[in-house]
């Protein structure tokens, strides 16, 4: 069968173009034993994908050139040689950027819809943006009852998952900074947040500094350069960072300034710790709980933003490089 898919055509420099991609039109045959054909129905676009953009030593390969690129997707099986999956079973795979998939069937995970919750949600709210948010904060950060926490991005697939899990789970204060007015108005209206600042209307450190006079116990970090600088600014003692990104330095062309006051991370006895959700499968089954019931008795919202079709595919990653989604970025296939 004839299907498209998104190939890798050169290695961005600086902000990624249209021209560093191809949409490519390629044949698959038919699965072979123990292998399932899928048409994919919701594709994910992720921050982490930028990374994976230059030919650098990180902790997953570079993309291929001139190769399908790969990334979380959900689907459905078309077609099976495998007595683990049936025509008709909704899956969640890592062949992503392209309409259909095949591969053999362990790749794939058949997935048990919730009740009124898209299953486009098993790419966010019940996928790795929300369970990076659940690890990070409760695992990593260690959050307490009564912390008060700040969150950088917090209007994005994880960070809309930070604040109201710490809401949830017993924090006395929750602080986001987002990009716009109107995610402004998101995070203290529609998730509660107890205060949040555009990030564009001065400097952070004075931003946060305003919006946690008696300054901060938890710091969930999507964002790093000054963001983290105004966190260790703002710090109490004994102030727990989760580092989980720093998309303001994903497209730099030379290696953004680290924060100016690292030595306050002694005086105040910080602990900063990077991770990766892929650490903590043994987790999953706690968040699956956890946060499936949340979204069943309503305590746990989300957004999703789609762009529609594999050629848009592209436009949806820069724009969520951009910072144009509210809740997660998902192209609709």
């Amino acid at each position: 069968m004839r299907t498209r898919e998104v190939h890798l055509k050169a290695r961005p420099k600086g902000w990624p173009t249209p021209d560093d991609f191809a949409v490519v039109e390629t044949e698959l045959t038919s699965p072979g034993d123990g292998e399932v054909l899928v048409r994919n129905r919701f594709m994910s676009v992720d921050p982490y994908m930028r990374g994976r953009m230059n030919d650098a030593k990180s902790y997953v390969p570079p993309f291929r050139l001139d190769e399908a690129m790969t990334g979380g997707a959900v689907g459905e099986v078309v077609e099976s040689r495998s007595p683990d999956l049936q025509e008709g079973d909704v899956v969640l795979h890592d062949f992503g950027w392209r309409e259909h998939a095949k591969g053999p069937a362990k790749r794939f995970r058949k997935l048990t819809p919730v009740e009124g919750v898209p299953v486009s949600a098993y790419l966010g709210a019940l996928g790795m943006p929300a369970m990076t948010a659940y690890v990070g904060l409760l695992d990593i950060a260690g959050l307490k009852e009564d912390d008060t926490v700040f969150v950088s991005g917090a209007a994005g697939a994880v960070g809309s998952m930070v604040g109201q899990i710490a809401r949830l789970r017993g924090a006395a204060r929750v602080i986001g900074s987002a990009g716009s007015p109107e995610k402004v108005e998101y995070l203290t209206g529609r998730l509660g947040f107890d205060a949040a600042f555009n990030y564009k209307d001065g400097p952070v450190r004075e931003l946060l500094a305003q919006a946690a006079p008696d300054g901060i116990d938890v710091y969930f970090d999507n964002v790093g350069g000054d963001h983290l600088e105004a966190a260790i600014d703002v710090f109490k003692r004994g102030g727990r960072a989760a580092l989980c990104g720093s998309i303001s330095g994903y497209n730099a062309t030379e290696p953004p300034p680290g924060p100016r006051n690292m030595s306050s991370i002694v005086g105040k006895r910080l602990t900063l710790k990077g991770f990766l959700v892929s650490d903590h499968a043994d987790r999953y089954a706690d968040f699956v709980r956890d946060t499936a019931g949340w979204i069943r008795d309503g305590k746990l919202t989300f957004e999703e933003t789609f762009f529609d079709g594999v050629d848009n595919a592209v436009e949806a990653f820069l724009a969520m490089l951009r910072g144009e989604n509210l809740g997660k970025m998902i192209v609709r296939l």
